[in-house]
C-alpha cells in the first residue's frame, strides 16, 4: 500500500510542480559529475572503454547503495515521512510534465514561425543537430522524442520501481543519463559504449511494454490502434537502437504519419504532411499510456502487498 501511495504522490508532484531548477535537481548534479569525469578521460580507445565502464559501474553502484540505505533508514523513523520523502525522490527519476512542456515549446515556436526558437527547444529533446532541420523535420523529431521518451522518461523508471523500489528507479535514471550524455556516437564513443549497451539492456523490456501501452492508448483515444500494432510489428527494427523503434513505430502508426531521420530511418507510411496537430496527438497518446501504466502499477502493488 505504501508503494502505491508513493507512486501516485510522485506523479502528482510531477504534474503539479514539474521540474525544479538545476540547482536543486539530482539529475543535474549527476550530469555535472559525468562532465567532471570526462575531464579525466584517458587517451586511447581501450583505455577510454575501460574508464567509461568503471565510471558507470562506480557511480551507479554508489547512487543505488545510498538510496537503499536512505530508504531503509527512513522506514525506521516515520511511515509518513517515508512515503513523502521517497515520493519526492522517485519524482526525480521521471519527468512526464517536463516532456510535455518541451514538446509544446517546439509547437509554440513553430506556430510563431520562429525556427531558431523551435530548434532550441528541440535540442533539449534530441541529440541530433537541429539547426538545419526544416519545419516538418522538427515536427517529426518532436513526435519521435515524445514516443521514445514515453519509455525513458516514465514507463521504465516506474518499471524498475515496481521491481526494486526506489533504488531500482535511481539505478535506471543514472544509467539512462550516462547513455544520454556519452552513450551516442561522437567524441566519447568508446568511453560511452558500455553505458549505451547497458542502457539497451535495461530498456529491453520497458521499451516493448511502452510500445504496447501506446497501442492500447491508440484504441482508447480513438486513434488507429490496429495500424499502430501493424506499424510496430513491421518497422520496430528500422532504428539503430534495438529499443527506440518500438515506441516510434507504434506512435507513427497510431497517428497515421511517417517519421524520418534523414540518412537513418523512415518509419510509418502516412501520406499526409506533418502538422502541429501531430505533436498534440503524440502528447495525448503519451498521457493516456502513462495513465494506463500508473493505474496498472498501483493496482498491481496493492494486490501484491495484500497477498504477501
Amino acid at each position: 500500500m505504501e508503494s502505491a501511495l508513493i507512486l501516485l504522490l510522485a506523479l502528482g508532484i510531477d504534474l503539479l510542480f514539474g521540474e525544479p531548477s538545476n540547482r536543486f535537481h539530482p539529475v543535474a548534479w549527476l550530469g555535472g559529475l559525468i562532465n567532471l569525469s570526462v575531464r579525466w578521460m584517458p587517451q586511447g580507445n581501450l583505455r577510454q572503454f575501460l574508464y567509461g565502464t568503471a565510471v558507470v559501474l562506480l557511480i551507479t553502484g554508489i547512487a543505488t547503495t545510498l538510496s537503499y540505505l536512505f530508504v531503509a533508514w527512513l522506514m525506521t523513523i516515520n511511515i509518513i515521512a517515508y512515503i513523502v520523502v521517497v515520493a519526492m525522490l522517485l519524482k526525480y527519476t521521471f519527468s512526464l510534465r517536463g516532456l510535455r512542456q518541451a514538446a509544446e515549446g517546439v509547437k509554440r515556436q513553430l506556430q510563431s514561425d520562429d525556427a531558431a526558437g523551435a530548434s532550441g527547444y528541440l535540442q533539449a529533446l534530441v541529440s541530433r543537430d537541429t539547426s538545419r532541420l526544416g519545419r516538418e523535420q522538427m515536427i517529426s523529431a518532436t513526435v519521435e522524442s515524445v514516443a521514445e521518451n514515453s519509455c525513458d522518461s516514465y514507463i521504465a523508471p516506474l518499471f524498475y520501481f515496481l521491481i526494486f523500489g526506489l533504488p531500482g528507479a535511481v539505478a535506471y535514471r543514472v544509467i539512462n543519463t550516462f547513455d544520454a550524455m556519452i552513450g551516442y556516437h561522437g567524441r566519447w564513443e568508446y568511453a560511452g559504449k558500455f553505458a549505451a549497451r547497458l542502457d539497451d539492456v535495461v530498456n529491453y523490456i520497458p521499451s516493448r511494454l511502452s510500445a504496447m501501452l501506446l497501442v492500447l492508448a491508440a484504441f482508447i483515444c480513438r486513434r488507429c490502434g490496429k495500424r499502430a500494432w501493424q506499424c510496430m510489428v513491421r518497422d520496430h527494427a528500422k532504428t539503430e537502437s534495438p529499443n527506440a523503434g518500438w515506441t516510434m513505430s507504434a506512435m507513427a502508426g497510431a497517428l497515421g504519419i511517417r517519421l524520418e531521420k534523414s540518412g537513418h530511418y523512415v518509419i510509418g507510411d502516412g501520406a499526409n504532411a506533418l502538422t502541429l496537430r501531430h505533436i498534440d496527438g503524440s502528447v495525448s497518446l503519451l498521457y493516456c499510456a502513462a495513465l494506463i501504466w500508473t493505474l496498472l502499477s498501483a493496482v498491481g502493488l496493492v494486490i501484491y502487498h495484500a497477498a504477501a
